[in-house]
């Protein structure tokens, strides 16, 4: 049995058709792209031989055919026997008129979560480059002088009031340090394509780390030995994973904090350009912590400039990653939970 032609194989998610023994009949093409399978191989499989996951889950799905009636399962982590994990939503119901047939729809968060970031995130950072660079050249002529009329004044006051003019020349030299972040921000060069070991990459991000900002941290690898060569700029990529590196150190704790670089080939997976065609982004580079999660308030916004959790932060590291994967047209998500945040950065082959 299939389903509607048309409407079966323009599903945007992946969708499997089983029969009462859990059975593959049929599957959409994107679901083939998600497993990395065709239909006919594994037409006949038992769908658990294909996807691993929990018992409770399983058990659910035998409850919606003792119920016949809907289920849906949030926060389902699957993973794929010969590949990455992935974080879904599953809906499972029967198939109206057939007796013995049920639908299983898969939604991967971090599919949505690409879409959302990588497009918003690409459109307000080009927005944003002209604005700040115009606002930091602006600014940084009259902010010299109110620096240099503070420091005259401390020179000529006494005790109470050089403190406070002390605090203006702090203050105006952080707005100072913002100013050319944000020229930095503006003035990132196109990308000096080569083909680049990643993992030479991160080789240099992860001995930087140690010996500075994540020194109190355990950085562990996992990485794929034989994983292919990616079109990148390395210096450029250095900047991205010690911009996340930074980030994660900061969150963790000083006594178990511990963040894990993963590396891994998927052939299947791809983006869409902004002209239609598809753009193929097999190697994945991933950044885990066990700090405390982001909150779904900044998730949605984190890859936008002047977008920051921190008290005194720019808003402009997450900006400059996003605004650099965007020209490798690459693709940049993050899954989080307490205790669990996945940064994943997906990149062209060489």
């Amino acid at each position: 049995m299939k389903l509607d032609e048309p409407i079966w194989a323009s599903l945007p998610v992946p969708a499997l058709l089983l029969d009462a023994d859990d059975q593959i009949v049929d599957m959409n093409p994107a679901c083939e792209d998600f497993l990395g399978a065709s239909a006919r191989s594994t037409k006949g499989t038992i769908v658990w031989q294909r996807l691993d996951v929990e018992q409770t889950v399983q058990d659910g799905l035998n409850r919606m055919r003792a119920n016949r009636a809907p289920l849906f399962v949030n926060d389902v982590e699957i993973r794929k026997w010969d590949k990455v994990p992935s974080q879904c939503t599953l809906q499972m119901a029967p198939v109206v008129g057939q007796d013995n047939m049920y639908l299983l729809v898969i939604s991967p968060r971090e599919f949505a979560s690409q879409l959302t970031f990588s497009n918003s995130a690409r459109l307000a950072v080009k927005s944003a480059i002209g604005m700040a660079e115009l606002l930091a050249h602006e600014i940084k002529n009259p902010l010299a002088g109110i620096i240099g009329a503070a420091q005259l004044l401390s020179m000529k006051i006494g005790l109470e009031a050089f403190e406070l003019s002390d605090h203006i020349v702090n203050e105006s030299r952080r707005i100072e340090k913002l100013l050319q972040q944000v020229e930095q921000f503006g003035d990132l060069s196109s990308p000096n394509f080569q083909s680049t070991n990643i993992h030479d990459v991160l080789a240099r991000v992860r001995q930087s780390a140690l010996l500075g900002f994540g020194s109190h941290v355990q950085i562990a690898e996992e990485y794929d030995p034989s994983l292919p060569l990616a079109r990148c700029d390395p210096d450029q990529m250095v900047q991205v994973f010690l911009n996340l590196m930074k980030n994660s150190a900061e969150v963790v704790s000083t006594e178990s904090g511990r963040i894990t670089i993963r590396t891994f080939f998927e052939h299947s997976y791809s983006s869409r350009r902004n002209d239609g065609s598809q753009q193929s982004l097999p190697l994945h580079v991933e950044l885990i912590d066990n700090g405390p999660g982001i909150s779904d308030k900044i998730k949605s916004e984190m890859f936008n400039p002047f977008v920051s959790s921190k008290k005194n932060g720019s808003g402009l590291g997450l900006a400059l990653v996003s605004k650099i994967i965007a020209d490798h047209d690459g693709w940049i998500s993050v899954s989080s939970r307490p205790g669990k945040t996945v940064f994943r950065v997906s990149l062209p082959r060489a």
